[in-house]
């Protein structure tokens, strides 16, 4: 009964990286997790200069 748990596992490893590979695989997540590391980025330094322009108006 292990093997054939084993053998059913290991099948269903294949199925899921060839799902993996046939939906982008790591170059599409690299891209995609680079274009929203920009978005973060940008957003967060705006943010940080309307914070300093607002500290400079109060002063």
């Amino acid at each position: 009964m292990g093997i054939l748990s084993l053998i059913i596992a290991i099948a269903a490893l294949i199925i899921a990286v060839m799902a993996f590979q046939r939906t982008g695989g790591i170059k599409d997540l690299r891209k995609s997790t680079a274009e929203l590391l920009v978005k973060m980025e940008k957003k967060m330094r705006e943010e940080e200069a309307a914070k300093v322009e607002k500290e400079k108006t109060q002063k």
